[in-house]
């Protein structure tokens, strides 16, 4: 089965923006920063994903947000975070971070490692109301949770050990390995993206490469394979 129907739409990763100065290469799939697509501005209630990756010993300094749910993924090395609610704490592979914005707060993001690079993913979902308190959470799910099915790691009820977001979405992770395969059922009325955040992998015949998207509408059964291996995140909205 070819991507090439209604209800799929394959974001290229070579498509995507680029920011890139002295010690941040970043890649946007929707529009952010100096990069504006009118046909990239988000997916439903997803409005960024970015591919960072971040130099040894640098990041973002103290900087603002509002009415935002904002996740931290990261692939390799680890972050080191301070808010304004007084949390600290670092975030490693496997760990699945969600700050609620709500009606404001400060925060800052920096490579833990003075010798070695991060990389992450930082996904901006809408919430369903403004004006929320601010909130932290962070959850650590091992690989094993996570190898050859889909593992629920955000949700709006943060039912299964799942970090907790206020909007309707359920997000799940996965690993494959060579020869595995995953299949999920979209139901009727809801949408979902596909994000390929390392590896190689194949939906419905398609293959798809990290920094790949797909968006999908409507009632389908996804079938998602890799022959090489690969890691990804399934977004379930609204």
């Amino acid at each position: 089965m070819s991507l090439n129907t209604v209800n799929y739409l394959i974001h290229h990763r070579n498509e995507r923006g680029r920011s890139q100065i002295s010690w941040l290469d970043s890649y946007h799939t929707f529009s952010f920063s100096h990069f504006y697509d009118p046909k990239r501005m988000g997916f439903r209630a997803l409005r960024v994903i970015n591919d960072d990756r971040i130099a040894a010993g640098a990041g973002f300094p103290t900087h603002g947000h509002r009415d935002m749910e904002i996740l931290t993924y990261v692939l390799s090395g680890a972050v080191e975070h301070q808010d304004s609610l007084g949390t600290g704490s670092v975030i490693r592979p496997g760990d699945v971070q969600i700050m609620s914005a709500g009606n404001g707060i400060q925060h800052s993001e920096f490579n833990h490692s003075k010798t070695e690079p991060l990389h992450l993913l930082q996904i901006w979902i809408l919430p369903d109301k403004s004006g929320l308190s601010p909130r932290y959470e962070q959850k650590a799910f091992t690989p094993e949770e996570k190898r050859g099915q889909l593992r629920l790691v955000a949700a709006k009820d943060g039912r299964d050990g799942a970090v907790t977001i206020h909007q309707d979405v359920d997000i799940y992770a996965s690993i494959l390995e060579p020869g595995d395969i995953v299949n999920y059922h979209l139901k009727p009325n809801r949408y979902a993206w596909l994000q390929i955040a390392q590896g190689v992998a194949t939906l419905h015949g398609e293959e798809l490469t990290a920094g790949d998207g797909v968006q999908i509408h409507g009632e389908e059964k996804l079938e998602i394979s890799t022959d090489i291996g690969t890691e990804f995140l399934l977004f379930d909205l609204a």
